[in-house]
């Protein structure tokens, strides 16, 4: 007990005196030295150990997490590339896949797909649909139309065909146009295909990854 106050009374924390008189826990300490007032510079530094403790803490959770999901990532694309090529012998997965890489969104670890053919928006839905497994709730249309379209007729137009109800429709963005008329009257805008899912966006780059190494292809930058 003697140990134990002079300790305190030198501005030791209980957990900093426990560890010095092993078998003695906080709840006897707290009892031992409750009269002893520290000084405002002691429980300054103190308060600083918490704080330090605290962000260390955190720091170790952070990295954690870190390490977390680059494992999750890379266990997601090592499972992609070693099923691409059972999945390639499909005409209509190739055909998606091959139409994605090519014009497909690639950035910020988003999925999406722009085309003014709704023959090839449907096809690209339903490479999403089949090979990507999206849920419905997951589809998001974005238009980009020109003035001269009827805003209203276009987008009842566009989830006709995708068959994406309205309400996850993003703001259509009308550009004005000079044009009194459409010189294609077939034409109804840009419709773009938009998936939020770094999931799907990290098997994607599976595919690609193990399309390229099953033609012995490793571009520099990938090496090591």
């Amino acid at each position: 007990m003697i140990i134990a106050r002079e300790l305190r009374t030198n501005g030791f924390s209980f957990s900093e005196i426990s560890k010095r008189i092993p078998g003695v826990g906080k709840g006897t300490l707290s009892g031992w030295l409750k009269d002893i007032e520290l000084s405002p510079a002691q429980k300054e530094r103190l308060l600083t150990k918490v704080k330090r403790a605290a962000n260390k803490g955190r720091l170790k959770g952070a990295f954690r997490n870190h390490q977390k999901r680059i494992d999750s990532t890379r266990d997601t694309i090592d499972q992609a590339k070693s099923e691409v090529l059972i999945k390639s012998k499909n005409p209509l997965f190739a055909t998606g896949f091959m139409l994605y890489w090519a014009e497909g969104k690639k950035t910020r670890e988003e999925t999406g797909f722009t085309n003014s053919d709704p023959l090839m928006i449907l096809l690209m839905l339903k490479w999403f649909r089949l090979f990507c497994n999206v849920p419905e709730s997951k589809f998001r249309i974005a238009l980009n139309l020109m003035s001269l379209h009827d805003k209203d007729e276009t987008e009842q137009y566009w989830s006709k065909i995708t068959n994406v109800p309205l309400h996850q429709f993003n703001k259509t963005i009308v550009k004005s146009t000079p044009l009194l008329g459409k010189r294609n009257p077939s034409y109804m805008g840009t419709c773009t295909i938009r998936i939020s899912d770094k999931s799907l966006f990290r098997r994607i780059v599976g595919w690609k990854l193990g399309l390229l190494e099953s033609f012995n292809i490793k571009p520099q930058w990938l090496n090591g």
